[in-house]
């Protein structure tokens, strides 16, 4: 027994080419589940083209009263093709790119987490499961950048994605207490509700622009920290550090769009604040000039796309 739990870790860890396949076939079968749920929607009418699922009560702890419900529509449909298809591609490179590390079982954990991070983020039914998928892509970001934590510079720029995703985090924290004070709810067709009349979005009876203005502004700087923007931009380049496959996950195909996707799935609260309107565009604006910039003066490749 005592030689069991003292023989060296590496002489019992299963190769990558074994795990690799197991993690590979995981989110291929998402893939394949993903286009089931998108023929589904195409074979509804346009107009109730929506799949919801309650699962169980997460929350309850008066007034606060959430399920864990997922949604598939025409939006998060469009991403959850994106992640999986996008990620079975990864994952089969990884089998190759991660076959002489020394553990090879823990990044696909890691990656095979981050899927469902992203997964849960862009079908959560509420504001609430949207953020732990948030978060959850946040932690992956950390153990993913940092895989290699035995280089003290790729451990820090783990630790830097980390704490500046961190800042922008607590914007959207702050956001979603002020939409619950104001409306009651944080489930998205039930702010969709207070919005919309008669097919356009207007500002509820009770609520001033500025407090539209100031959730839009809090959730704009939960996007900036994961889409990498000003002022939150500098972990992007950093994150190049850790493993190829990493860069090609988060910072390409999904962790940086989901700043996008929480603009996209609110969209009927920003289009009632011209200020946010005109700031979301003035910092993307700077942000892709900026940045393209730097990216002339790069001379590695990596940091070359990581700025473009």
């Amino acid at each position: 027994w005592y030689a069991f739990f003292h023989s060296p870790l590496g002489k019992k860890k299963a190769p990558a080419s074994t795990v690799g396949l197991i993690a590979t076939a995981a989110i291929g079968a998402s893939f394949l589940l993903s286009l089931v749920g998108f023929f589904r929607l195409m074979a509804m009418p346009a107009e109730s083209r929506q799949i919801t699922e309650t699962l169980f009560e997460w929350i309850s702890v008066a007034p606060l009263k959430f399920d864990f419900t997922l949604r598939l529509d025409a939006l998060s449909t469009l991403f959850t093709m994106v992640i999986t298809g996008v990620g079975t591609l990864i994952h089969l490179y990884s089998i190759g790119y991660m076959s002489h590390d020394e553990s090879p079982g823990k990044f696909f954990a890691y990656l095979n987490l981050f899927c469902f991070a992203m997964l849960i983020l862009v079908m959560g039914g509420s504001l609430p499961l949207l953020f732990l998928g948030w978060e959850g892509v946040g932690l992956c970001s950390y153990l993913l950048i940092g895989f290699w934590y035995t280089d003290i510079e790729k451990a820090k720029a783990g630790k830097k994605a980390f704490i500046v995703n961190r800042v922008g985090d607590f914007g959207v924290l702050l956001a979603m207490f002020i939409l619950f004070t104001t409306f009651g709810t944080l489930d998205f067709e039930a702010l969709r509700a207070f919005f919309m009349h008669g097919g356009h979005a207007a500002i509820p009876a009770g609520v001033t622009e500025a407090t539209i203005t100031a959730i839009g502004l809090l959730l704009f700087l939960g996007c900036t920290g994961k889409s990498a923007q000003i002022p939150l931009f500098v972990w992007l380049p950093d994150a190049m550090a850790g493993p190829t496959p990493v860069s090609a996950l988060i910072h390409a195909a999904t962790m940086v769009t989901s700043g996008i996707y929480l603009l996209a799935r609110l969209n009927f609260l920003f289009v009632l604040t011209p200020t946010t309107m005109g700031v979301i565009a003035t910092i993307g604006a700077l942000t892709a000039f900026f940045a393209a910039t730097i990216a002339i003066t790069q001379r590695d490749i990596k940091k070359v796309l990581a700025y473009s």
